[in-house]
């Protein structure tokens, strides 16, 4: 015997009692699920050619895709490592900057950016955000380099050796799936002639001023965890250049240093883009610009579903930026509890989350950098009042309308 369901249930009896409504099935933050059901055929056919040829380590998949990623990013190079913490490690290692340099990077990141920073043997040095877009702030970025020219400056006029610690590179984060803004951020790198890096984990076929992310800075880094816009089926990342010398250094530091086997030309470690994985990211990769797409669609409809909402602030598109909409996130204002209200989302079934509540500098793995409460201010205050909304190119309508009327009912009661 098979347990009825809500549509097919019995009448009760007149005057019995009514059958309780059935529950909304959940909204979740991100479905998984629906994206590999369009490509699990695909998928399960390449798993099938690689583990007949038993090509598991640089298999032809890897090249295949290193070759595929880098015409979406613009570049000449793609090299596959195992996750993104190690692409952005890996990057700054390739730019052979001065041991114990300082690297700019905001303080409103994913922790993994400064982790990569310390592990490549340098400094994070934190800047803030702009206020309106959450993105790495030029003027503060100015602020920084023209306090370190300073310092370089007091130094030498000392005769000491003005190099130790200084600032050697800029890692503008390009954050929930748009970019940084690059051109000013150039600008400052060049007149203190600078390197630039990019995190470009949340903006994969993101781009501004017509310039795919992956290809302002002289080298970029990206993650392929589950959750991101091209997702793998466990972790996996990458680097991107057109830069041939840089190139040949990730890929040769990421495989133990080694062009030939057995002979290591510069210290290195394991970090490849595994085989299987591959195969599931070149299955994604066609469908990125239509998942994209469809995202941007999602985050046009829950603009025009939310506006007008009290107690919210939309995201907002900077300039010349094409988004990708890695995530959706709104601002629960002051005098609202974010916190009651991702309560109230939680308990209706509806997949919110938070990202970043705690930002970088108020980490206790990196309070040795001297910073306390109130020295980033607007990444203080984005982390206390940013809520993430689900968002994923599957998402239908029936689903954000579902998620804008409950945000409001708890935003009421809140």
């Amino acid at each position: 015997m098979t347990a009825s369901t809500a549509a097919d249930a019995p009448t009760p009896p007149a005057g019995g009692p009514a059958a309780p409504p059935a529950a909304a099935p959940p909204v979740p933050l991100v479905d998984l699920q629906a994206a590999h059901a369009e490509v699990a055929d695909e998928v399960r056919e390449g798993f099938d050619r690689v583990l007949a040829a038993g090509a598991y380590v640089k298999g032809p998949d890897v090249a295949a895709f290193e070759e595929e990623y880098a015409a979406l990013c613009g570049t000449r190079h793609c090299v596959g490592t195992a996750n993104g913490t190690d692409a952005v490690e890996l990057a700054l290692r390739a730019l052979e900057l001065p041991p114990g340099g300082g690297v700019v990077l905001p303080a409103n990141t994913f922790v993994a950016t400064a982790e990569a920073v310390v592990r490549a043997g340098l400094r994070p040095v934190l800047v803030d955000a702009d206020p309106e877009h959450l993105l790495t702030d030029p003027a503060r970025v100015a602020e920084v380099l023209e306090a370190d020219g300073g310092a370089v400056a007091a130094a030498a006029a000392a005769g000491t050796d003005p190099r130790p610690g200084r600032i050697a590179a800029l890692l503008p984060v390009h954050l929930n799936g748009q970019l940084a803004p690059m051109r000013p951020l150039l600008d400052l790198a060049a007149a203190y002639g600078l390197p630039v890096a990019e995190d470009a984990a949340q903006a994969q076929g993101a781009a501004q001023d017509g310039r795919p992310a992956g290809s302002w800075g002289r080298i970029a880094a990206t993650s392929f965890y589950p959750g991101k816009n091209l997702g793998a089926y466990g972790d996996a990342g990458a680097v991107t250049t057109s830069h041939d010398s840089l190139a040949e250094a990730v890929r040769l530091t990421g495989d133990h240093g080694s062009s030939r086997k057995y002979v290591h030309d510069r210290f290195g470690f394991t970090s490849r883009l595994d085989t299987l994985q591959a195969v599931v990211l070149r299955a994604k990769l066609r469908r990125l610009p239509a998942w994209n797409a469809a995202r941007r669609a999602a985050a046009a409809r829950y603009d025009a579903l939310l506006a007008g909402l009290d107690g919210v602030s939309l995201p907002r598109t900077a300039p010349g930026n094409v988004h990708v909409w890695h995530l959706y996130a709104v601002r629960v204002l002051p005098g609202r509890s974010r916190d009651a209200v991702l309560e109230a989302l939680h308990a209706a079934g509806i997949g919110a989350g938070v990202h970043y509540p705690v930002p970088v500098h108020l980490q206790p793995a990196f309070r040795w950098l001297g910073h306390g409460e109130g020295s980033f201010p607007v990444a203080e205050r984005a982390a206390r009042e940013l809520l993430t909304l689900p968002l994923f190119p599957q998402i239908t309508e029936a689903q954000q309308v579902r998620v804008a009327e409950t945000l409001a009912g708890a935003l009421d009661r809140a």
